[in-house]
């Protein structure tokens, strides 16, 4: 992949395009709005009027409120010179799911999501920006009910979904390095999901948030059974689950 190069005069697209790169791990290049690019190939990101005013390389458009689009547009084009076939992302499901999306099984890029809902629309955002055939959503089997529900999420905004043996995925990957299982997901054909899938957490699975519960707050506290099914379909996380109980009770009081 090339380096991608900031090239604007906007000082705020400069600063918000640096800020998204840096936390991204992506290297890039900034340079004046009038400076020569490296070579004709190379990928710049400017803001819509700069780059339809300029002749030179492979300008992306970009604004305020489309950084990560733009970025991920950017990306693209610096890293295929073919169309890609298949678009596929990987999953690793849990309270915060671990995503990650490869071209053709060539890594694109990895992100830490904060919740179900946020991973689903991140990648609809991906499929929008990304030219592809054909796209693949592709989740591992380690966390069923979470699974199920972004499996169910995925199907009903029209996206083709597998699910994948989690433990061809393992080796070699750390407890929570969730990106890097999500990556060797994406990478696996899985069980093709037609239909909706049944989202109730087992008894064993309740009660694994609630000995999880008691293990987080050092004994403090069990989350009834309501806020632990919520923690254990990814509806909240184990803070949202805390915080939520804090308020019940003193709305108690």
């Amino acid at each position: 992949m090339g380096v991608l190069i900031i090239r604007t005069a906007d000082f705020k697209l400069a600063y918000r395009l640096m800020k998204a790169l840096r936390k991204r791990g992506i290297e890039f290049l900034q340079v004046s709005e009038n400076s020569p690019l490296p070579h004709d190939a190379s990928v710049w990101l400017g803001t819509p009027e700069e780059v339809f005013a300029s002749k030179v390389g492979n300008g992306v458009p970009c604004t305020l409120e489309d950084v990560a689009v733009s970025i991920d547009r950017a990306l693209h084009l610096s890293t295929l010179k073919d169309p890609t076939r298949i678009l596929a992302f990987g999953i690793d499901p849990g309270p915060r799911p671990g995503l990650a999306w490869n071209s053709d099984g060539k890594p694109l890029g990895t992100e830490q999501m904060e919740d179900v809902d946020d991973t689903v629309d991140r990648i609809c955002q991906l499929v929008k920006s990304i030219p592809h055939a054909v796209a693949v959503v592709r989740i591992g089997d380690g966390s069923p009910t979470i699974g199920s529900r972004l499996a169910n999420i995925c199907l009903a905004r029209g996206l083709r979904v597998e699910m994948v043996d989690e433990r061809r995925t393992s080796t070699g990957v750390g407890r929570h390095e969730h990106h890097a299982a999500a990556a060797r997901i994406g990478q696996i054909i899985g069980q093709e999901v037609t239909s909706k899938r049944k989202v109730k957490p087992s008894t064993g699975e309740v009660r694994e948030v609630q000995r999880k519960s008691r293990r987080e707050s050092e004994g403090k506290l069990t989350l009834p059974i309501e806020l632990a099914q919520a923690v254990a379909v990814g509806r909240l996380s184990m803070v949202e689950a805390f915080d939520e109980y804090e308020r019940r009770r003193e709305s108690l009081i």
